[in-house]
C-alpha cells in the first residue's frame, strides 16, 4: 500500500479547495519530508482527510460521547455528537469531500472519496449522511453500493484495517500527549493500544490459567500415585527371582529358535542344490546325446570344409582359362596386325627401288639432252626433287625396319607371356583333374552353407571342432596365398599383353605415317 494523493475542501480549518500530490516532483523525489505550520494551520486535517477518505474514521474523533454540538438557535435533532465525523465539515460551508488516491496491494491505482453535506447544500441545513465510493482511476470502475461494501473493498486493496492503520501508519497526536503524561501501568496500556500488543496480555492471562490448569493436573496425578501400595522388600525379591529365571528360559529358547532357523536354512539349501544337481545330470546327458547325434553330421561337414577350401582356386582356375582365351584371340590380331606391318614395309622398299629406277632414267634422259640448256634445267630440277624423295624414302624405309624390329620384339614377348599363361593354365587343369572328386561338393556348396549354419550352435558346444577349424583355417590362407600367386602371375601375363598392344599400335601409326 503507498498513499499517492491527498486533496479535499472544507475539513476543519481549510476554507475551500486544497491538495497534496504525492506522486508528483517535487515530493516523488524525497524520500522523507515533514509538514510543519502553525498550531490551527491544518497539519492534523490532512491526516483526518486520510483517515475519513479511507474508513469513514479519525482518530481524535474516536471515542463515544452524548454531548451535542451546534448553534443554539438549531433544535436537538439538528445537531451533532461530538464524535460525529459529520463535524469536520467547515463551519459555514454547505459541503465538503476528503478524497484519497492510493496504490493497492495489487498495484494498482484506487481513489477513495468521502462526502458530507448539509440539506439543499446551505450553511444553515441539517447534515445529510455522509457517503463513500472507491473507484478504480484507470479503467473507472466502481466497487461496492453501500457504505458497508464500500469500506470493505478499500480494506481488502489496503491490505490495512484501521486499527492497523492508525497503529502502523498513523499516530494520534492525543494518545502520544496521553502517553507523556501517563503513569507506568497507562502507559503501558496505551503502547498496548497505540502497538497493538494487547494480544500479549491476553496470552499472558491464557498461560496463567494453563499453569493453574496443569497445577491441578499434577496434584491430582501426585494423589493418585500415593495411593498405589509398593511392594515389600521380600515380595520386591521374590519378583526379581522369578524375573531372573524367566530372563534365563527366554535366552535359552532363543537360542533353541535360532538352531532351528539355522536347520531350515540348511535343509532348504540341500534341496535347492538337489535340484541344481538333478537338473545338470539331465543337461548332461541330453548334451550327450545330442554330441552323439551330431557325430555323422560333424564328419560330413569337415569333409565339407575341406572341399571349401579349394573352392577358390577352382574359380580362379576358370578365370585363367578365359583370361588364356581371350589372349590368344588378342594374340591373333596382333599376328595379323604384324604382318600387315611387314606388307606395307615391303610395299615401302618397292617405291624406293622404282625411285632408283627413275632417277637412272633421269640421269640417262640428262646425258642426252645436255645440248639443250633449257631442258637440262628442267631435268636438274627434276633430279632434286627425285633425289630428294628418294631421301625421305630411305628415311620412311628406316623407320619403318625400326617399327617391323619392335614389333618382332613384342610379338617375342607376346609369345612368351602367352607360353607362361599356358604353363599356369596347364598347371591349374592338372590341379583341377587331380581334384575332381571335389567338384560335386563345391558345386554343391549353397546346400552345405545351408548346413553349417543349422549345425552351427551344436559344433560351438564341442572344443574339438575348434581345433579342426584351425587347421582348417591355416589349409584356407594357404590355399590362399597359392592363389595370390598365381592371381600375380596372370597379372604379370597382362601387363605383358598390354605391353605388346601398345608396341603393336605404336608400329600401325608409324605404317600409316609411311603410307602417307
Amino acid at each position: 500500500m503507498k498513499i499517492l494523493a491527498i486533496r479535499g475542501s472544507n475539513l476543519t480549518s481549510f476554507s475551500g479547495e486544497f491538495k497534496l500530490e504525492l506522486d508528483q516532483a517535487p515530493l516523488d523525489r524525497l524520500g522523507l519530508f515533514a509538514i510543519s505550520g502553525a498550531t490551527g494551520a491544518g497539519k492534523s486535517t490532512l491526516l483526518d482527510a486520510l483517515c475519513l477518505a479511507l474508513f469513514d474514521r479519525t482518530p481524535r474523533l474516536g471515542g463515544p460521547s452524548k454531548v451535542l454540538v451546534g448553534r443554539a438557535d438549531e433544535d436537538e435533532e439538528a445537531r451533532l455528537s461530538a464524535y460525529d465525523v459529520r463535524g469536520m465539515l467547515r463551519r459555514g460551508a454547505g459541503k465538503g469531500h476528503a478524497e484519497v488516491d492510493f496504490q493497492g496491494k495489487d498495484g494498482r491505482r484506487y481513489r477513495a472519496r468521502w462526502n458530507v453535506w448539509r440539506a439543499r447544500e446551505r450553511a444553515e441545513g441539517r447534515f445529510r449522511p455522509q457517503e463513500l465510493s472507491l473507484t478504480d482511476v484507470a479503467t473507472g470502475q466502481l466497487f461496492g453500493r453501500t457504505k458497508g461494501e464500500v469500506l470493505q473493498a478499500i480494506q481488502e486493496r489496503l491490505g490495512l484495517s484501521f486499527d492497523q492503520f492508525r497503529r502502523s501508519a498513523l499516530l494520534a497526536q492525543g494518545e502520544f500527549a496521553a502517553f507523556l503524561r501517563a503513569d507506568a501501568n497507562e502507559r503501558a496500556e496505551l503502547l498496548e493500544r497505540m502497538t497493538g500488543t494487547e494480544v500479549y496480555s491476553r496470552l499472558s492471562v491464557a498461560a496463567h490459567k494453563k499453569n493453574a490448569l496443569e497445577q491441578e493436573e499434577l496434584t491430582r496425578l501426585s494423589h493418585g500415585l500415593a495411593a498405589i501400595a509398593l511392594l515389600s522388600d521380600a515380595e520386591r525379591e521374590g519378583a526379581r527371582g522369578q524375573l531372573g529365571e524367566e530372563e534365563v528360559a527366554r535366552v535359552r529358547e532363543e537360542t533353541r529358535l535360532r538352531e532351528a532357523e539355522g536347520a531350515r536354512s540348511w535343509y532348504a539349501l540341500r534341496a535347492e542344490l538337489v535340484g541344481q544337481e538333478q537338473a545338470s545330470d539331465v543337461a548332461v546327458t541330453r548334451a550327450v546325446e545330442e554330441k552323439e547325434a551330431a557325430a555323422p553330421r560333424e564328419a560330413l561337414l569337415e569333409s565339407v570344409r575341406a572341399a571349401e577350401g579349394f573352392r577358390a582356386v577352382v574359380s580362379a582356375v576358370e578365370t585363367a582359362e578365359q583370361r588364356c582365351v581371350l589372349a590368344e584371340a588378342e594374340q591373333v590380331g596382333r599376328a595379323s596386325q604384324a604382318e600387315a606391318a611387314l606388307a606395307a614395309s615391303a610395299a615401302q622398299r618397292q617405291v624406293r627401288m622404282q625411285a632408283e629406277v627413275a632417277r637412272a632414267s633421269a640421269q640417262e634422259a640428262e646425258a642426252s639432252v645436255r645440248p639443250a640448256l633449257e631442258e637440262a634445267a628442267r631435268l636438274d630440277t627434276r633430279r632434286a626433287e627425285a633425289e630428294r624423295e628418294a631421301r625421305e624414302t630411305a628415311e620412311l624405309a628406316k623407320q619403318a625396319q625400326a617399327a617391323e624390329t619392335a614389333a618382332q620384339e613384342a610379338l617375342a614377348l607376346v609369345q612368351a607371356a602367352e607360353a607362361k599363361a599356358q604353363g599356369l593354365v596347364d598347371a591349374a587343369q592338372a590341379w583341377r583333374a587331380s581334384h575332381e572328386s571335389w567338384e560335386p561338393l563345391a558345386t554343391e556348396w549353397p546346400r552345405w552353407q545351408r548346413e553349417l549354419e543349422r549345425y552351427a550352435g551344436a559344433l560351438k558346444e564341442e572344443q574339438a571342432a575348434g581345433t579342426d577349424a584351425d587347421r582348417l583355417g591355416k589349409d584356407v590362407d594357404r590355399l590362399g596365398g597359392e592363389t595370390q600367386a598365381r592371381r600375380e602371375e596372370h597379372q604379370g601375363a597382362a601387363e605383358a599383353e598390354a605391353q605388346a598392344l601398345a608396341l603393336a599400335t605404336h608400329a600401325e601409326a608409324a605404317l600409316g605415317e609411311d603410307t602417307l
